[in-house]
Order: structure tokens, then C-alpha cells, then sequence
């Protein structure tokens, strides 16, 4: 998916007030999936627009996302693609991205 239509969602949601929030890969090491400058917008009502690389990863980009919706405050959240002794499934990247979430629509914090 190309940077334009993450731009148009966000509008989408600016315009309805949806608390959305713009990840993006401000760096990457190693082998990831995406490299630095990628985008993923998470809609509570939409859902994902774009993606940073799916699997477990994404999904704790996901979680954290939430929280970033509720408060306003932005966060970075690293994402390591090493394979975990504990791990069911194993990362088949190695690398390591740090994902900076921002609440790009939406009222106001509380």
C-alpha cells in the first residue's frame, strides 16, 4: 500500500473524529520485514491500512497503539525479530525496528 492512501485514511478518520494512529519504522536493523519509513495507520473502526510487517511484531505495535489512541501521548516501541528460546513460533527475520506511534486524529487526550 502506498503512502497516499494511508494520508487518505487518516483524513477519513480527522474528518469523523476516530482516534487513529500513524506507526512508523523510524529504524531498522538487521533483517526486518520493512525497512525505516514504512507506514501503518491502526482505525479502531476501520482497522489496519497499510502494514510494518505482520506477525507478532505488528500485533504488539497493535496493543501498544491502543494506549496511544486513549492518551494522545506518543511512544516508540521496539520491535525484535530475534528468535526466542520461549518462542511457539520462530522469527524468521532476525532484525530489530523501532516503531514510532502518534495519535493522528481524534478529540483530545484525556
Amino acid at each position: 500500500m502506498d503512502d497516499a492512501s494511508i494520508y487518505r485514511a487518516v483524513i477519513a478518520a480527522a474528518e469523523s473524529g476516530r482516534p487513529a494512529v500513524l506507526a512508523t519504522v523510524v529504524r531498522a536493523r538487521g533483517s526486518t520485514p520493512r525497512s525505516a519509513g514504512s507506514k501503518m495507520l491502526i482505525d479502531p473502526e476501520v482497522g489496519l491500512i497499510g502494514t510494518i510487517g505482520g506477525g507478532c511484531g505488528e500485533a504488539d505495535v497493535i496493543e501498544a497503539a491502543r494506549e496511544v489512541a486513549r492518551t494522545g501521548e506518543p511512544r516508540l516501541v521496539r520491535v525484535e525479530l530475534t528468535d526466542a528460546v520461549e518462542s511457539w513460533s520462530p522469527a524468521v527475520c532476525g532484525g530489530v525496528m523501532e516503531v514510532f506511534l502518534e495519535r493522528v486524529a481524534g478529540g483530545a487526550a484525556e
